[in-house]
C-alpha cells in the first residue's frame, strides 16, 4: 500500500502520517533534512521526540533515494518530499535537473523493498504570490513529483487543519 499526504505547512501532515504506523511492526523513518543549522537541527529533534516509542528505525537520506537498499521488509514513512526535492536539486551530489526522474526511481526502488510505504509532501502553488528563479523552479519540480507520486499511490490524502481529506483511496469501511 502506498500513501501520498500533501498539505501545507503545520497541517498535521507528520502527525498523520505517523498516525498510519504501528509500533511492534519494522518501521523505517527515511529522513531527509539535512541539519545545516540551527533551525533546522530544532525541526529535526521535534519530529524525533514526536515519533520517540512509535517503533521507527531511523535512515538519514538526503539524496540517491535508489541507491538506498532497507536492512529489510517493513513499512517505510518518507518524510519529507520537500526536504528531498531541494537536496537533489541543489546539492552539488544532488541529481540537478534530473531531480523529478532520481526521485521518483528511488520511490519505485522503495516501493519494491517494503511492504507499506507513506510519503509526505509539501503543497505548492496555494500561497497566493508570484515566483520567480529558483523557488519558482523548485515548486515546479516538487508540483511534477507530487503529480508522479499521486498516480503511482492508492491513497492521496491532503491534510487541513488536522483533518485528512482523501482525493484517492480513503480508509476502509
Amino acid at each position: 500500500m502506498f500513501t501520498l499526504i500533501i498539505g501545507g505547512s503545520a497541517s498535521g501532515k507528520s502527525v498523520y502520517a505517523e498516525s498510519l504506523f504501528s509500533p511492534g511492526q519494522h518501521n523505517f523513518y527515511i529522513a531527509t533534512m539535512e541539519p545545516f543549522d540551527a533551525e533546522c537541527r530544532e525541526r529535526i529533534t521535534k519530529h524525533q521526540a514526536q515519533r520517540a516509542g512509535r517503533g521507527f528505525e531511523t535512515i538519514e537520506r538526503y539524496r540517491d533515494l535508489a541507491g538506498l537498499d532497507l536492512p529489510q521488509r517493513g513499512d517505510v514513512l518518507l518524510e519529507d518530499m520537500g526536504n528531498l526535492t531541494a537536496n537533489e536539486l541543489y546539492s552539488p551530489q544532488g541529481a540537478g535537473d534530473r531531480a523529478v526522474q532520481a526521485i521518483l526511481a528511488g520511490v519505485d526502488s522503495l516501493l519494491g523493498q517494503c511492504q507499506n510505504l507513506v510519503v509526505v509532501s509539501n503543497e505548492v502553488f496555494l500561497g497566493g504570490k508570484d515566483y520567480e528563479g529558483d523557488t519558482l523552479r523548485y515548486l515546479e519540480v516538487l508540483a511534477e513529483i507530487n503529480r508522479g507520486l499521486a498516480a503511482r499511490a492508492d491513497c492521496a490524502v491532503e491534510m487541513a487543519a488536522g483533518l485528512p481529506i482523501f482525493h484517492k483511496g480513503g480508509p476502509e469501511l
